[in-house]
């Protein structure tokens, strides 16, 4: 009885240990449960079991484990999106018309981006990676590299795969993102690597892509080829846009083998143009030219090439909207606009030769001259860009003495008539007026982020032995007489390149590849000119504008 007496406190005292022990443990366990999901040690420590196995030669830096944990709810998100082809549309624009991108959830709090990644958690595509919310966050990383592997079929290119993404991650906002290359030499299909590309790509959409390749694309440089498909429209049956002194189906003309040429890029492909397509790009949108008569060309051409040439009775004037109205004693309005229904979008035409605001000195004398605001833009741009979405502008042609005295324009700077000797010269104010055009539109930008403005360079003359009241003429009608390539570096309208450089316009260089088709003019068989002039500025229609507007339907 003493010996168990004596043993009984000891063995007590031991049991108390183990409990206060057990205690501790159950205390242990229960936070180490509770903080599983907030813990990025230990999601790294258990994500080490999948530690992809490096070459002997490379080197494992060190990382934050809660830049880890970013990363890889970043690489779900983009995943999913991918798999969505964009149907979550994470790439609309906001309010305030600017686009938002990847970029934005990545910078922002993970809280945010499970909030965004989850928003249409009732797609189907979603529920197959699951929800940011729902899970583990090992389980979630493990089904981002599920998404991310799907269609692997090799236990080494899943390795090879996650440590590509380790690598790319590590770097993120690198230029050379997207640059990637392949994954690892002689170990993975070419499906994983443009798969693990568009993955690291992220907020570039299919439609993005394109655009990307478009304006990557030099349309400069090419050649003109023989194209049965065209042209696009008739010149003989597209009478309700297309002016008949431009129609040279209906004039004496005999020849059309200049209507057969398609401009064919050096390094890329010129999409093709389709009616529906280019309403559909221009939904809801308005496309303007302002610029002299062959911007009216250009205008022209464009509403033959939407309605194909064929009369449409649904097509609406938006001319009143705009201003572009008769004027009291006048013959025609400054310009035309028309609308087209089914999506929306409106297209118009504003005459302004010289791209500067022309102000009567005198407005009740019909006789009176015009101040010629050499550092002011037209009052229809100031009136209207807020209207616009994507503008072309173009001059050159109507700057010289007799076109000045003829329609009694006097140069203004600073609201007082010019005495500047520099500007006075016409070559000298031409460039002083688009410069300072340019520079006003390029300030606009950040007003209007909707709006895309092009500059188009100057249309070639082809005048020769003379100009247009001197006997020159252009009576050549063999297509590419004078060449069909185009290589050339710079823009040969230099003017223009530099007035846009620096800016956030764009430059619509269309001068070297129309520069090799003199056949194209009306030449001598205008139905307008006097005997003995000849037309060697503007374009037969079907014609060379047709593709302008190909280059501008690519670029938009």
């Amino acid at each position: 009885m003493r010996l168990r007496m004596k043993g009984g406190p000891y063995k007590l005292r031991w049991r108390a240990k183990e409990f206060f022990l057990a205690l501790i443990v159950l205390v242990c366990a229960t936070i180490l449960i509770w903080t599983w999901d907030r813990s990025p040690t230990l999601i790294s420590a258990v994500s080490s079991k999948n530690q992809l196995q490096l070459p002997p030669d490379t080197k494992t830096v060190p990382e934050d484990p809660q830049r880890h944990v970013k990363e890889d709810i970043s690489t779900l998100t983009r995943s999913e999106a991918v798999n969505n082809k964009q149907e979550h549309h994470l790439d609309e624009p906001d309010s305030t018309g600017t686009a938002k991108s990847y970029s934005d959830f990545e910078t922002a709090p993970i809280q945010k981006k499970e909030e965004e990644a989850t928003k249409h958690k009732g797609s189907p595509k979603r529920e197959k990676t699951g929800s940011i919310e729902s899970g583990s966050a090992s389980t979630q990383i493990e089904e981002a590299h599920n998404v991310i592997l799907r269609g692997r079929t090799s236990e080494q290119e899943e390795k090879t795969v996650e440590h590509q993404e380790e690598e790319a991650t590590k770097h993120k906002g690198s230029p050379k993102r997207e640059k990637t290359g392949s994954i690892k030499s002689g170990s993975t299909s070419t499906q994983i690597e443009e798969t693990h590309n568009v993955i690291l790509r992220g907020s570039t959409s299919e439609q993005e892509e394109k655009t990307m390749e478009h304006q990557a694309c030099d349309y400069t440089k090419g050649k003109w080829v023989i194209d049965d498909r065209r042209p696009l429209y008739s010149g003989r049956g597209c009478k309700q846009w297309l002016a008949p002194m431009w129609a040279c189906r209906m004039m004496q003309r005999q020849d059309f083998a200049f209507e057969n040429l398609r401009w064919q890029p050096k390094d890329c492909e010129l999409e093709e143009f389709e009616g529906q397509k280019f309403l559909k790009r221009m939904q809801n949108r308005t496309l303007a030219f302002v610029g002299d008569s062959l911007g009216r060309q250009q205008f022209q051409s464009l509403m033959c090439m939407i309605t194909a040439g064929k009369e449409s009775a649904d097509i609406l004037n938006a001319g009143p909207e705009f201003g572009l109205v008769i004027p009291p004693g006048g013959k025609r309005p400054n310009g035309w606009a028309y609308r087209f229904p089914s999506t929306n979008t409106t297209v118009l035409y504003y005459w302004s030769s010289t791209l500067c605001d022309l102000e009567p000195l005198n407005p009740k004398d019909p006789q009176t001259e015009y101040a010629m605001h050499l550092d002011r833009p037209p009052a229809f741009l100031r009136d209207f860009l807020h209207r616009i979405d994507v503008l072309v502008l173009n001059s050159g042609h109507h700057w010289n003495r007799g076109k000045l005295r003829a329609n009694k324009w006097i140069m203004y700077v600073g609201g007082e008539a010019n005495t500047n000797r520099k500007i006075a010269n016409i070559g000298s104010a031409k460039n002083f007026t688009i410069h300072s055009t340019i520079k006003w539109l390029n300030s606009q930008l950040p007003k209007h982020p909707h709006l895309k403005a092009f500059y188009r360079s100057i249309s070639p003359r082809h005048f020769v032995n003379g100009d247009w009241n001197t006997g020159g003429s252009c009576n050549n009608t063999t297509p590419m007489s004078i060449g069909k390539e185009v290589l050339q570096e710079e823009s040969s309208d230099h003017g223009a390149a530099s007035a846009v450089s620096g800016t956030g316009i764009k430059l619509l260089d269309i001068t070297a590849l129309s520069q090799v088709r003199e056949e194209g003019h009306i030449s001598r068989f205008s139905l307008t000119a006097s005997p003995g002039f000849q037309d060697c500025l503007h374009w037969c229609l079907p014609g060379v504008p047709d593709t302008w507007n190909e280059i501008l339907f690519a670029l938009i």
